[in-house]
Protein backbone atom coordinates (compact mmCIF):
# COMPACT_ATOMS: atom_id res chain seq x y z
CA UNK A 1 0.00 0.00 0.00
CA UNK A 2 1.40 3.10 -1.02
CA UNK A 3 1.83 5.76 1.87
CA UNK A 4 2.64 8.67 -0.89
CA UNK A 5 -0.74 9.98 -0.31
CA UNK A 6 -1.32 10.51 2.83
CA UNK A 7 2.20 12.68 3.58
CA UNK A 8 1.51 15.03 0.50
CA UNK A 9 -2.32 15.45 2.14
CA UNK A 10 -0.45 15.93 5.67
CA UNK A 11 2.11 18.65 3.79
CA UNK A 12 -0.94 20.32 2.46
CA UNK A 13 -2.58 20.79 5.65
CA UNK A 14 1.14 22.09 7.66
CA UNK A 15 1.94 24.53 5.19
CA UNK A 16 0.41 28.51 4.89
CA UNK A 17 0.68 31.35 3.00
CA UNK A 18 2.87 34.08 4.18
CA UNK A 19 1.54 38.18 3.81
CA UNK A 20 3.74 40.98 3.81
CA UNK A 21 2.31 43.70 6.62
CA UNK A 22 4.53 46.96 8.03
CA UNK A 23 4.16 47.20 11.80
CA UNK A 24 6.00 49.33 14.41
CA UNK A 25 5.23 52.54 16.33
CA UNK A 26 4.74 55.98 14.79
CA UNK A 27 6.71 56.61 11.95
CA UNK A 28 9.25 53.88 12.86
CA UNK A 29 8.03 50.47 10.97
CA UNK A 30 9.39 47.24 9.68
CA UNK A 31 8.22 44.79 7.09
CA UNK A 32 7.26 41.96 8.56
CA UNK A 33 5.63 38.20 7.09
CA UNK A 34 2.99 37.53 9.33
CA UNK A 35 1.70 34.13 9.09
CA UNK A 36 -2.06 33.30 7.09
CA UNK A 37 -4.17 30.17 7.92
CA UNK A 38 -7.00 28.81 6.41
CA UNK A 39 -10.13 26.71 7.96
CA UNK A 40 -8.14 24.48 8.93
CA UNK A 41 -5.00 26.01 10.41
CA UNK A 42 -3.85 25.34 14.40
CA UNK A 43 -4.77 29.01 15.61
CA UNK A 44 -3.11 28.71 18.67
CA UNK A 45 0.20 28.00 16.95
CA UNK A 46 -0.24 30.54 14.30
CA UNK A 47 -1.04 32.84 17.21
CA UNK A 48 1.94 32.49 19.15
CA UNK A 49 4.17 32.93 15.69
CA UNK A 50 2.40 35.83 14.58
CA UNK A 51 3.05 37.07 18.09
CA UNK A 52 7.22 36.19 18.09
CA UNK A 53 7.45 37.80 14.41
CA UNK A 54 5.48 41.32 15.36
CA UNK A 55 7.44 41.39 18.42
CA UNK A 56 10.99 40.44 15.87
CA UNK A 57 11.63 37.13 18.37
CA UNK A 58 11.58 35.61 14.77
CA UNK A 59 12.20 36.21 11.50
CA UNK A 60 10.74 34.50 8.49
CA UNK A 61 13.93 34.59 5.65
CA UNK A 62 14.46 34.85 2.61
CA UNK A 63 12.65 37.98 1.95
CA UNK A 64 11.13 36.60 -1.25
CA UNK A 65 9.76 33.35 0.65
CA UNK A 66 5.93 32.82 -0.20
CA UNK A 67 5.11 30.06 2.26
CA UNK A 68 5.68 27.93 5.40
CA UNK A 69 5.79 24.32 6.83
CA UNK A 70 5.10 23.42 10.55
CA UNK A 71 8.34 21.91 10.94
CA UNK A 72 10.51 25.31 9.50
CA UNK A 73 8.38 27.30 12.38
CA UNK A 74 8.48 25.05 15.28
CA UNK A 75 12.31 25.20 14.24
CA UNK A 76 12.43 28.80 14.86
CA UNK A 77 9.92 28.50 18.24
CA UNK A 78 12.56 26.02 19.48
CA UNK A 79 15.41 28.40 18.40
CA UNK A 80 13.66 30.97 20.40
CA UNK A 81 12.73 29.54 23.22
CA UNK A 82 16.85 28.16 23.57
CA UNK A 83 17.79 31.34 23.71
CA UNK A 84 15.03 33.69 25.16
CA UNK A 85 16.46 33.54 28.72
CA UNK A 86 17.39 31.46 31.67
CA UNK A 87 14.75 30.98 33.29
CA UNK A 88 12.81 29.00 30.82
CA UNK A 89 12.68 25.24 30.99
CA UNK A 90 13.36 24.44 27.19
CA UNK A 91 13.05 20.82 27.41
CA UNK A 92 9.19 21.35 28.73
CA UNK A 93 8.44 24.09 26.46
CA UNK A 94 9.28 21.51 23.31
CA UNK A 95 7.62 18.82 24.83
CA UNK A 96 4.05 21.06 24.77
CA UNK A 97 4.95 22.44 20.92
CA UNK A 98 3.16 19.42 19.56
CA UNK A 99 -0.05 19.94 21.24
CA UNK A 100 -0.36 22.62 19.01
CA UNK A 101 -0.47 21.12 15.70
CA UNK A 102 -4.50 19.96 16.81
CA UNK A 103 -5.52 23.00 18.46
CA UNK A 104 -5.92 23.81 22.38
CA UNK A 105 -7.85 22.22 24.97
CA UNK A 106 -8.76 26.18 27.00
CA UNK A 107 -11.05 26.86 29.70
CA UNK A 108 -11.62 29.98 30.33
CA UNK A 109 -12.60 31.63 34.24
CA UNK A 110 -15.97 33.59 33.50
CA UNK A 111 -14.52 35.96 36.36
CA UNK A 112 -10.80 36.94 35.28
CA UNK A 113 -9.72 38.04 31.71
CA UNK A 114 -6.17 36.32 32.85
CA UNK A 115 -7.28 33.09 34.27
CA UNK A 116 -7.88 29.53 32.64
CA UNK A 117 -8.54 27.15 34.57
CA UNK A 118 -6.04 23.74 33.69
CA UNK A 119 -8.49 21.61 31.31
CA UNK A 120 -6.74 18.02 30.90
CA UNK A 121 -3.05 17.19 31.59
CA UNK A 122 -3.05 21.40 31.97
CA UNK A 123 -0.14 21.92 29.59
CA UNK A 124 -1.64 23.90 26.87
CA UNK A 125 -0.83 26.80 29.40
CA UNK A 126 2.41 26.52 29.49
CA UNK A 127 3.57 27.53 25.75
CA UNK A 128 2.64 31.04 26.89
CA UNK A 129 4.52 31.34 29.75
CA UNK A 130 7.50 29.91 28.37
CA UNK A 131 7.48 31.94 25.40
CA UNK A 132 6.32 35.11 27.40
CA UNK A 133 2.91 35.45 26.33
CA UNK A 134 -0.22 36.51 28.14
CA UNK A 135 -2.99 34.80 27.37
CA UNK A 136 -6.53 36.39 27.83
CA UNK A 137 -10.12 36.34 26.89
CA UNK A 138 -13.44 38.59 27.16
CA UNK A 139 -15.56 35.65 28.03
CA UNK A 140 -16.25 37.53 31.55
CA UNK A 141 -19.54 37.99 33.21
CA UNK A 142 -20.48 41.32 34.76
CA UNK A 143 -20.22 41.09 38.53
CA UNK A 144 -24.00 43.45 38.53
CA UNK A 145 -25.73 40.98 36.55
CA UNK A 146 -28.34 38.43 38.13
CA UNK A 147 -26.18 35.55 36.59
CA UNK A 148 -22.97 36.91 38.18
CA UNK A 149 -23.40 34.61 41.79
CA UNK A 150 -24.00 31.16 40.05
CA UNK A 151 -21.00 32.17 37.20
CA UNK A 152 -18.99 32.95 40.12
CA UNK A 153 -19.85 29.63 41.55
CA UNK A 154 -18.55 27.30 38.71
CA UNK A 155 -15.84 29.52 37.82
CA UNK A 156 -14.91 28.06 34.47
CA UNK A 157 -16.39 26.90 31.20
CA UNK A 158 -15.89 23.29 32.09
CA UNK A 159 -17.67 23.39 35.46
CA UNK A 160 -20.40 25.14 34.18
CA UNK A 161 -21.17 22.47 31.11
CA UNK A 162 -21.10 19.82 33.87
CA UNK A 163 -23.77 21.91 36.23
CA UNK A 164 -26.03 22.17 33.50
CA UNK A 165 -25.46 18.44 32.52
CA UNK A 166 -25.90 17.30 35.93
CA UNK A 167 -29.31 19.88 36.34
CA UNK A 168 -30.20 18.49 32.66
CA UNK A 169 -30.40 15.15 34.80
CA UNK A 170 -32.78 16.01 37.06
CA UNK A 171 -35.20 17.60 34.98
CA UNK A 172 -35.13 14.43 32.76
CA UNK A 173 -33.48 15.61 29.54
CA UNK A 174 -35.80 18.98 29.09
CA UNK A 175 -33.17 21.82 30.38
CA UNK A 176 -31.41 21.71 27.59
CA UNK A 177 -33.34 20.63 24.75
CA UNK A 178 -36.28 22.61 25.50
CA UNK A 179 -38.04 26.00 26.87
CA UNK A 180 -40.92 24.11 28.10
CA UNK A 181 -43.49 26.10 30.16
CA UNK A 182 -43.32 23.83 32.99
CA UNK A 183 -39.64 24.14 33.42
CA UNK A 184 -39.04 25.90 36.11
CA UNK A 185 -37.05 29.33 35.41
CA UNK A 186 -34.62 31.80 37.23
CA UNK A 187 -36.75 32.85 40.11
CA UNK A 188 -39.12 30.61 40.06
CA UNK A 189 -40.59 29.18 42.91
CA UNK A 190 -42.52 25.83 41.36
CA UNK A 191 -38.98 23.91 41.62
CA UNK A 192 -39.02 24.36 45.51
CA UNK A 193 -38.85 22.10 48.17
CA UNK A 194 -42.61 20.87 47.56
CA UNK A 195 -42.42 21.46 43.61
CA UNK A 196 -41.64 18.00 41.70
CA UNK A 197 -39.19 17.86 38.55
CA UNK A 198 -40.17 17.36 34.93
CA UNK A 199 -41.83 13.98 35.04
CA UNK A 200 -43.90 14.96 38.16
CA UNK A 201 -42.58 11.97 40.52
CA UNK A 202 -39.48 12.95 42.48
CA UNK A 203 -39.58 15.46 44.58
CA UNK A 204 -36.45 18.41 44.43
CA UNK A 205 -34.72 18.79 47.56
CA UNK A 206 -33.53 22.38 48.19
CA UNK A 207 -29.86 21.40 47.02
CA UNK A 208 -31.17 20.24 43.83
CA UNK A 209 -33.61 23.42 43.17
CA UNK A 210 -30.72 25.54 43.24
CA UNK A 211 -28.86 23.58 40.87
CA UNK A 212 -31.32 23.99 38.52
CA UNK A 213 -31.82 27.35 38.47
CA UNK A 214 -28.30 27.94 38.50
CA UNK A 215 -27.96 25.85 35.53
CA UNK A 216 -30.99 28.25 34.03
CA UNK A 217 -29.27 31.20 34.44
CA UNK A 218 -25.90 29.97 33.25
CA UNK A 219 -27.26 28.54 30.02
CA UNK A 220 -28.85 31.80 29.40
CA UNK A 221 -25.00 33.15 29.75
CA UNK A 222 -23.74 31.03 27.45
CA UNK A 223 -26.41 31.14 24.70
CA UNK A 224 -26.46 35.50 24.75
CA UNK A 225 -22.67 35.50 25.07
CA UNK A 226 -22.20 32.74 21.77
CA UNK A 227 -19.23 34.81 20.23
CA UNK A 228 -17.46 34.12 23.93
CA UNK A 229 -17.17 38.04 24.58
CA UNK A 230 -19.08 39.88 26.35
CA UNK A 231 -19.25 44.28 26.70
CA UNK A 232 -18.09 44.03 30.08
CA UNK A 233 -15.10 41.30 28.76
CA UNK A 234 -14.69 44.13 26.04
CA UNK A 235 -14.37 47.04 28.38
CA UNK A 236 -12.59 45.20 30.65
CA UNK A 237 -9.37 44.51 27.93
CA UNK A 238 -9.72 47.88 26.82
CA UNK A 239 -8.71 49.68 30.62
CA UNK A 240 -5.85 46.49 31.66
CA UNK A 241 -4.16 46.20 28.52
CA UNK A 242 -1.07 48.77 27.94
CA UNK A 243 -1.07 50.09 24.73
CA UNK A 244 1.68 48.52 22.38
CA UNK A 245 0.71 45.27 23.93
CA UNK A 246 0.22 42.21 21.80
CA UNK A 247 -1.25 39.00 23.60
CA UNK A 248 -3.21 35.77 22.35
CA UNK A 249 -6.62 35.99 22.65
CA UNK A 250 -9.18 33.05 22.85
CA UNK A 251 -12.45 33.99 21.62
CA UNK A 252 -15.39 31.56 19.77
CA UNK A 253 -13.16 28.63 19.95
CA UNK A 254 -10.16 30.37 18.39
CA UNK A 255 -6.74 32.28 18.99
CA UNK A 256 -6.02 35.32 17.66
CA UNK A 257 -3.60 38.40 17.73
CA UNK A 258 -4.98 41.27 20.49
CA UNK A 259 -3.04 44.32 19.74
CA UNK A 260 -3.81 47.64 21.50
CA UNK A 261 -2.71 50.61 19.65
CA UNK A 262 -0.76 53.44 20.32
CA UNK A 263 -1.49 57.41 20.54
CA UNK A 264 1.07 58.17 18.52
CA UNK A 265 0.14 55.54 15.73
CA UNK A 266 -3.24 55.77 15.56
CA UNK A 267 -5.22 59.22 15.39
CA UNK A 268 -8.16 57.98 17.06
CA UNK A 269 -6.30 57.03 20.11
CA UNK A 270 -5.41 53.52 21.39
CA UNK A 271 -7.80 50.81 20.80
CA UNK A 272 -8.34 47.13 20.37
CA UNK A 273 -7.48 45.63 17.33
CA UNK A 274 -7.04 41.62 15.81
CA UNK A 275 -4.78 40.82 13.55
CA UNK A 276 -6.53 39.47 10.07
CA UNK A 277 -4.77 36.22 9.19
CA UNK A 278 -7.72 35.16 6.86
CA UNK A 279 -5.79 33.27 3.63
CA UNK A 280 -8.97 35.10 1.98
CA UNK A 281 -7.34 38.29 2.80
CA UNK A 282 -4.26 37.13 1.84
CA UNK A 283 -4.02 39.37 -1.35
CA UNK A 284 -5.76 42.73 0.51
CA UNK A 285 -2.54 44.59 1.35
CA UNK A 286 -5.28 47.27 2.91
CA UNK A 287 -6.74 44.44 5.09
CA UNK A 288 -4.80 44.26 8.13
CA UNK A 289 -6.26 44.36 11.70
CA UNK A 290 -9.65 44.29 12.87
CA UNK A 291 -11.26 46.98 15.18
CA UNK A 292 -12.53 45.18 18.20
CA UNK A 293 -15.30 47.55 19.15
CA UNK A 294 -18.34 45.31 19.36
CA UNK A 295 -19.06 41.61 20.68
CA UNK A 296 -20.87 40.97 17.41
CA UNK A 297 -18.66 39.03 14.94
CA UNK A 298 -20.25 40.61 12.17
CA UNK A 299 -19.83 44.20 12.79
CA UNK A 300 -16.25 44.45 12.36
CA UNK A 301 -14.51 47.21 10.44
CA UNK A 302 -11.02 46.72 8.67
CA UNK A 303 -7.89 48.72 8.68
CA UNK A 304 -4.50 48.98 7.03
CA UNK A 305 -1.26 48.92 8.96
CA UNK A 306 -1.55 53.05 9.93
CA UNK A 307 -5.06 52.02 11.53
CA UNK A 308 -6.96 53.64 8.50
CA UNK A 309 -10.35 52.16 7.19
CA UNK A 310 -8.82 50.06 4.53
CA UNK A 311 -10.64 50.10 0.98
CA UNK A 312 -10.36 46.08 -0.74
CA UNK A 313 -9.37 45.70 -3.87
CA UNK A 314 -11.30 42.75 -4.35
CA UNK A 315 -14.16 44.73 -2.35
CA UNK A 316 -16.93 47.39 -3.37
CA UNK A 317 -14.29 49.00 -5.18
CA UNK A 318 -14.25 46.01 -8.15
CA UNK A 319 -18.46 45.77 -7.97
CA UNK A 320 -18.17 42.86 -5.68
CA UNK A 321 -19.58 43.04 -2.04
CA UNK A 322 -16.78 41.91 0.71
CA UNK A 323 -18.66 38.09 1.00
CA UNK A 324 -18.66 37.72 -2.54
CA UNK A 325 -14.67 38.55 -2.60
CA UNK A 326 -14.70 36.08 0.34
CA UNK A 327 -16.22 33.39 -1.55
CA UNK A 328 -14.05 34.09 -4.92
CA UNK A 329 -10.83 33.59 -2.79
CA UNK A 330 -12.05 30.68 -1.28
CA UNK A 331 -12.15 29.29 -4.76
CA UNK A 332 -9.05 30.75 -5.86
CA UNK A 333 -7.45 29.07 -2.39
CA UNK A 334 -8.63 25.71 -3.57
CA UNK A 335 -6.70 26.26 -6.86
CA UNK A 336 -3.55 27.25 -5.11
CA UNK A 337 -3.92 24.35 -2.91
CA UNK A 338 -3.78 22.11 -6.03
CA UNK A 339 -1.02 23.49 -7.64
CA UNK A 340 0.68 22.98 -4.02
CA UNK A 341 -0.79 19.57 -4.21
CA UNK A 342 1.44 18.91 -7.27
CA UNK A 343 4.65 20.94 -6.14
CA UNK A 344 4.62 18.47 -3.11
CA UNK A 345 3.83 15.70 -5.38
CA UNK A 346 6.65 16.03 -7.74
CA UNK A 347 8.93 16.85 -4.36
CA UNK A 348 7.82 13.62 -2.86
CA UNK A 349 8.60 11.74 -6.23
CA UNK A 350 11.85 13.28 -6.62
CA UNK A 351 12.95 12.07 -3.25
CA UNK A 352 12.08 9.07 -3.61
CA UNK A 353 13.91 8.67 -6.52
CA UNK A 354 16.92 9.83 -4.84
CA UNK A 355 16.16 7.38 -1.86
CA UNK A 356 15.86 4.65 -4.73
CA UNK A 357 19.01 5.25 -6.85
CA UNK A 358 20.79 5.65 -2.67
CA UNK A 359 19.27 1.70 -2.55
CA UNK A 360 20.45 0.45 -5.87
CA UNK A 361 23.97 1.95 -5.55
CA UNK A 362 23.88 0.40 -1.85
CA UNK A 363 22.70 -2.22 -2.81
CA UNK A 364 24.90 -3.29 -6.41
CA UNK A 365 28.32 -2.56 -4.07
CA UNK A 366 26.79 -4.85 -1.00
CA UNK A 367 26.73 -7.66 -3.66
CA UNK A 368 29.64 -6.75 -5.51
CA UNK A 369 31.19 -7.50 -1.80
CA UNK A 370 29.56 -10.39 -1.20
CA UNK A 371 30.55 -12.04 -4.41
CA UNK A 372 34.31 -10.81 -4.10
CA UNK A 373 34.14 -12.60 -0.59
CA UNK A 374 32.71 -15.61 -1.99
CA UNK A 375 35.22 -15.51 -4.75
CA UNK A 376 38.00 -15.10 -2.11
CA UNK A 377 36.75 -18.14 -0.63
CA UNK A 378 36.35 -20.37 -3.02
CA UNK A 379 40.11 -19.82 -3.99
CA UNK A 380 40.92 -20.31 -0.59
CA UNK A 381 39.01 -23.97 -0.01
CA UNK A 382 41.02 -24.89 -3.58
CA UNK A 383 44.09 -24.29 -2.70
CA UNK A 384 43.32 -26.29 0.91
CA UNK A 385 42.09 -29.26 -1.52
CA UNK A 386 45.04 -29.39 -3.39
CA UNK A 387 47.73 -28.88 -0.55
CA UNK A 388 45.88 -32.02 1.13
CA UNK A 389 45.69 -34.29 -1.58
CA UNK A 390 49.77 -33.83 -2.20
CA UNK A 391 50.36 -34.62 1.30
CA UNK A 392 52.64 -38.05 1.52
CA UNK A 393 51.50 -40.51 3.97
CA UNK A 394 54.50 -40.05 6.54
CA UNK A 395 53.66 -36.13 6.41
CA UNK A 396 52.34 -34.62 9.30
CA UNK A 397 49.20 -33.03 9.94
CA UNK A 398 48.40 -30.78 12.55
CA UNK A 399 44.93 -29.85 12.99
Amino acid sequence: MSTEAPTVQSSIAEVWYLKDIQFGTGEIKKQCKIITQNFNGPCSFIAICNILILRGDITIMPPDRKNVSYEFLSQLVAEYLLTSGPDVDVSAALSVLPYTQKGMDLNPVFTSPFRFNPSGEGKDLELFEHAHMKLVHGWLVDPNSPEAHALTEVQDYDSATILIAEADHLANGQLVVSEDPGMPQAGSSSAGPSGSSANGDAKWTNEQRNKVVDAIAIRQFLETTWSQLTYHGLFTLSSILEPGSLVPLFRSSHLSVLYKSTAEEDSNGPALYNLVTDQAFLNEPSVVWEKLDDIDLGSSTFVDSDFRKSSPAGGDVAGQTPQAAYVAALEAENVNDLVLAQQLQQEEDEMARRRREAYLKAKVRKDAAILAQQERGQKIKSKMSKGVKGLKKSDCVIM
